[in-house]
């Protein structure tokens, strides 16, 4: 029988491999670099393949596979893994997926990224995105969208649609996204991935470009909940270059063995009657849910009065973060220079304008006209107040439980084009911005496909802030009563969209 490619194995396999000497380090970089060069065509994940990059690393695994050392590398040694592409990289160039920064190269290497190649992870390459992570589709990328491996002419989620869709295709068995509002658990729940925001502070953000300041979150995509646990043990802990981070002593990998029972998990009636919530994906999470009591959990309805302000007091403080996060893209330090202007002021003007998609400009514009006077004191401020009513609802709900299960999005991945309204558009986050407003940590677990749509549906799962152990404990319980996450059945057995 023919090896599965490198890209459709997991880490665990990845690692018995070389250390069975089955094949080595260096057979893995150029079999995920074969694979990536034929099945990444119809689906565009990759922006950027580092070839070089990547052998040399495998060059340091195989020496320490000879040296006897390979155990001492780190949790990620010899296993492909990609990045999306707000994170910087030496070598690289970091785009965000925008014109703006089109030729911009990485000047340093960001912190997340580092700790990946000091646990022995071989860099693969810079994933597609939407542009400075706007967006639930990855349709705003300037460099063309990612399709969804499940089915070619549908989104595969967004902002960090490259890096589910980089999993789901089987090109590399982790990759490395950011989540402002769901932009991680989105794109897992649309591809059938594994998909984890950590709480806000245990992953640095050091060399991440930054959208919402107070909202990002680096986090890993997984076809196993195992192997984004040993993502999450090489990325996570303090780091003295971002003064939000937090220090980590935590094995995530530690509890995945111990299921559900005894655990406590909440389940919050308003989000499974939410307008526009289709009747397959709510019935997958009644049946999560019920299939957790059978297995010894107790279920615990909950309630968060205040989250249904989540969305108004999100697309408050995003954009204004937004705003002045951009504003250092001014084409005369760095950025898209459109130089055919005497005057210093009409060249910003033009530059910022070509430079920025629609997207970009349309929530610059927002947030310039929230933090204006007069303004500031009528929106910003009250949404601050509704922020900390959400974190204190989210506080009280965990009190009663130990996890809460909920819906990721209202429905499967849709078809390019079919949501033009971006306010619409903006729904797809309705179930995750919350967890982004109070800091928890939050995860999509795959629970199979919609009877409706035949595409895959994800579980959320949100636990208290610096409990994330918790609900990887309970996502590898559901993960035995559903199966471990496949490849999507195109670009299985060495299928390239078939």
């Amino acid at each position: 029988m023919a090896q599965q490619p490198f890209g459709a194995m997991s880490a665990a396999q990845i690692q018995a491999g070389l250390k069975a000497k089955e094949f080595s380090a260096a057979e893995v970089a150029r079999g995920a670099l074969d694979r990536i060069a034929v099945a990444d065509e119809p689906v565009h994940s990759f922006l950027e393949v580092t070839e070089e990059l990547a052998l040399e690393a495998a060059a340091r695994v195989d020496d320490a596979l000879v040296a006897g050392t390979f155990d001492e590398l780190g949790p990620l040694a010899g296993v492909p893994v990609g990045f999306k592409d707000n994170m910087n990289l030496v070598g690289t160039r970091t785009t965000c997926s925008s014109r703006m920064l089109a030729d911009y190269a990485s000047p340093y290497t960001a912190t997340c990224v580092q700790r990946c190649l000091d646990a022995g992870a071989l860099p693969m390459g810079k994933l597609n995105m939407d542009e400075f992570a706007f967006g639930s589709s990855t349709e705003t990328s300037a460099f063309g969208p990612t399709r969804n491996p499940w089915d070619l002419g549908r989104v595969p989620g967004g902002s960090s649609g490259g890096s589910a869709a980089a999993v789901a295709a089987g090109l590399v068995p982790v990759t490395l996204g950011s989540d402002t509002g769901g932009s991680i658990r989105q794109p897992a729940s649309f591809c059938g991935v594994v998909g984890i925001k950590p709480t806000y502070g245990l992953v640095s953000r050091y060399g991440v470009v930054a959208f919402g300041s107070s909202l990002d979150q680096v986090g890993p995509f997984s076809r196993t909940v195992a192997d984004a646990a040993l993502a999450m043990n090489a990325i996570a802990g303090r780091d003295p270059l971002d003064c939000t981070s937090q220090p980590n002593d935590v094995d995530f990998a530690a509890a995945l063995d111990e299921g559900a029972q005894g655990m406590r998990v909440g389940i919050v009636p308003e989000f499974l009657e939410a307008p526009g919530l289709t009747p397959e994906v709510r019935e997958r999470i009644e049946e999560v849910a019920a299939k957790l009591e059978a297995e010894g959990a107790t279920l615990v309805d909950v309630h968060l009065p205040n989250a249904k302000a989540a969305m108004s007091a999100y697309y408050v403080l995003g954009p204004c973060e937004a705003f002045s996060n951009l504003a250092r893209f001014d084409s005369v330090r760095y950025g898209y220079c459109d130089s055919g202007h005497k005057d210093l002021n009409a060249q910003y003007e033009a530059s910022r304008a070509t430079g920025f998609g629609e997207e970009a400009r349309r929530r610059i514009m927002l947030g310039s006209y929230l933090l204006s006077a007069g303004v500031y004191e009528r929106y910003y401020y009250p949404a601050q107040q509704v922020r900390t009513l959400i974190t204190q609802d989210y506080a009280r709900a965990f009190e009663q439980v130990d996890c809460i299960l909920a819906p990721v999005s209202p429905r499967t991945a849709f078809e390019f084009g079919e949501i033009g309204d971006p306010t619409e558009m903006y729904l797809s986050d309705m179930f995750t911005i919350s967890i982004n407003i109070a800091g928890n940590g939050g995860m999509s677990v795959p629970v199979g496909i919609g009877r409706d749509t035949g595409l895959p549906i994800g579980a959320q799962l949100v636990a208290p802030a610096f409990q994330d152990r918790a609900m990887m404990r309970l996502a590898a319980a559901i993960e035995r009563l559903y199966g471990e996450a496949p490849v999507a059945p195109g670009f299985a057995d060495g299928k390239a969209g078939e």
